[in-house]
């Protein structure tokens, strides 16, 4: 079989891209990558939450998958809608890299506490700067777009003392140089699907070529987890500006996951955390929202998008 990648056309999805070919061609097939921009790659001056949540790394991609001129599309897990367009699916995750976010500097050292000398920060993530501002308040955060390489480029510039990241992208990029300090998940619990790769499909996809492709490519430990996290994702219909997390982790034969939300200005934040078996890992996610919203979510929830549409 000859499979025919998607991606965007930054370092990351590269990576990304020649990470999967690479898996694909290991399992004795051959592969070719394809490059798309996207509405997220071109829109560069306008921070993400603003320009809507739904599919601003993804419609494009999904455009070219459904007419049949790519059979997959590789995306970081954590870019995907919670809730994919009719007939598309993701079929597979590839092995989580670690999970945690990490601030990325062209200084000697960066001290988060130093209330005297608050460092400012680069960040486009809604999650993250509503973490700072309930963590940190002391904390200033500025707006920053592009790929990692040019987020750097604005920070050395000036713009900021510092970026807060994902450690995969950093690491993959192979900037670990540049970590000052990988922030505690008991803080800074990352993105749904965070570390991952996914790879989406249309429905159009043959079922040999379906089944290939998650015996290549799919990490089964790392599907279970993420098909929770993507099921709380849902159903808080949650998307790239909603500044929601979730993490889950596999023990044994249990999954336990730990998820919530935050206010946009920090001030309110609700998290739990709760386990069940790893055959009912979407059902632990739903479950896990449904708690949630009932512990005071939905009114955040609801601030949250009256205030974005303002």
């Amino acid at each position: 079989m000859n499979i025919r990648i998607g991606t965007r056309g930054s370092k990351l999805a590269l990576w990304q891209a020649e990470y999967v070919k690479d898996r694909i061609e290991k399992a004795g097939h051959t592969a070719e990558i394809i490059i798309i921009q996207t509405k997220g790659d071109k829109i560069l001056d306008v921070a993400i939450s603003k320009i809507g949540s739904k599919g601003v790394f993804t419609e494009e991609i999904e455009a070219q998958l459904a007419e049949g001129n790519i059979d997959i599309a590789v995306h970081s897990a954590k870019d995907m809608q919670s809730e994919l367009p009719h007939g598309f699916d993701l079929i597979a995750f590839t092995e989580r890299e670690k999970v945690n976010d990490v601030l990325v500097s062209h200084k000697e050292s960066i001290d988060i506490n130093d209330k005297e000398n608050p460092i400012v920060i680069g960040t486009s993530s809604t999650r993250r700067i509503a973490t700072l501002k309930h963590f940190y308040p002391h904390i200033k955060t500025v707006d920053i777009r592009g790929n990692l390489q040019t987020r750097i480029r604005k920070m050395e510039e000036g713009l900021c003392d510092a970026i807060l990241l994902a450690y995969a992208g950093v690491h993959r990029m192979e900037y670990d140089d540049k970590i000052k300090l990988e922030l505690s998940t008991k803080e800074f619990i990352p993105a749904v699907g965070q570390g991952s790769v996914a790879i989406e499909v249309h429905k159009s996809i043959t079922e040999d070529k379906k089944q290939m492709l998650r015996f290549a490519l799919n990490h089964r430990n790392t599907e279970y987890c993420l098909r929770a996290e993507r099921a709380y994702l849902r159903h808080l219909q949650g998307g790239c500006s909603i500044p929601v997390f979730g993490l889950a982790n596999l023990n044994a034969n249990s999954i336990e996951m730990e998820a919530g939300i935050i206010s946009l200005d920090g001030q309110e934040r609700i998290s739990m955390k709760l386990t069940d078996e790893t055959s009912r890992a979407e059902e632990l996610g739903t479950l896990l929202a449904r708690q949630i919203l009932k512990k005071g979510g939905d009114k955040v929830l609801k601030e949250i998008r009256e205030q974005l549409s303002e």
